[in-house]
């Protein structure tokens, strides 16, 4: 699922594309952040499909087989276990999942050889032999293949990994999120009973998480000139041209942050920020960014500008 810290690279991708866009209606890049969050669920979603459809394919296959001029006797007595899978059919079961198939438009029949041939794979390793001969049934034991496929034959597939590519723009930076989310729904997928059974969460907490990025996003645009004249007072040996703006953007949602947020703690912000830095930004950007940011704590300690309450006075 999407963490504060994931949360904070889809503010800080959508404040670089408000920053270097002559459109400024905050309004439609805030929009656009939502979108970036709500398109990690779809992708979740899709994934689920694709799994969901290769279970269904082992229908398919033994259709064909059985069709074939010449059939085997192999080929008219295939098993087809995948299909009623303990763990697909309550994901099928799922009611949430199902709407959302239907509300993302969720279908993989623009490209059928891309199901084919996940199949085509798993039929041929041992792991498929091994599960076919396994008698239990048990939800805990047939979640086993289904990992397989998804671990070592989706994630691995450079023709699925260009059609998520196509398909959601932050797929690199969210590929790692879906993985979690998927990890978590094997875990959560403990019960016989399909009731019981829940898909992954996007966030910990969306009521919370929501208003967390959107104010960060607004505010850190509303207050930008004076975040910049903080920024400035601390960086005067520094021509503003050589400071990279992802920097720049780093350090004013660092400052709004410490400003805005009362029931975050300092020490998460600063280090939040210096983290994101060492991934988004320049070699030595967190060194810089920790130098002005701790100048710029200093200053606002002292004029009694930071005011933290709850979980934000953990130190």
């Amino acid at each position: 699922m999407l963490n504060r810290r994931h949360l904070r690279v889809k503010v800080l991708q959508t404040l670089y594309a408000y920053q270097l866009s002559e459109d400024k209606q905050v309004t439609k890049f805030e929009k656009a952040l939502l979108q970036s969050v709500d398109q990690v669920y779809e992708m979740y979603i899709w994934a689920l499909n694709l799994m969901d459809e290769v279970a269904d394919y082992v229908l398919v296959d033994a259709e064909e087989r059985a069709n074939k001029f010449l059939p085997t006797e192999k080929d008219l007595s295939l098993d087809t276990r995948l299909h009623d899978n303990t763990f697909i059919v309550s994901l099928r079961n799922n009611e949430k999942y199902r709407a959302d198939v239907k509300r993302y438009k969720v279908s993989w029949s623009f490209d059928p050889e891309i199901v084919r041939k996940v199949f085509q794979q798993l039929k041929g390793s041992e792991a498929y032999e091994t599960y076919l001969n396994q008698e239990d049934r048990s939800i805990a034991a047939e979640k086993d293949i289904i990992k397989f496929i998804f671990k070592k034959i989706i994630l691995t597939s450079p023709a699925i990994e260009q059609v998520f590519e196509e398909r959601f723009i932050n797929w690199p930076v969210d590929k790692e999120v879906l993985q979690a989310m998927i990890a978590k729904t094997f875990k959560n997928f403990a019960s016989e009973n399909p009731t019981q059974n829940k898909l992954a969460e996007l966030t910990p907490n969306w009521d919370e998480d929501r208003p967390f990025i959107t104010e960060l996003f607004t505010q850190t645009i509303r207050y930008a000139d004076e975040y910049q004249q903080l920024i400035g007072a601390k960086t005067k040996n520094w021509e503003a041209d050589r400071i990279a703006l992802l920097d720049t953007l780093l350090m004013r949602m660092a400052i709004c942050e410490l400003l805005n947020f009362p029931t975050i703690p300092v020490k998460v912000t600063i280090n939040e920020y210096i983290e994101l830095s060492k991934v988004y930004s320049t070699a030595k950007s967190n060194t810089f960014i920790n130098g002005v940011l701790d100048k710029i704590l200093g200053e606002l300690q002292t004029s009694g500008r930071i005011r933290k309450h709850g979980r934000g006075l953990i130190q």
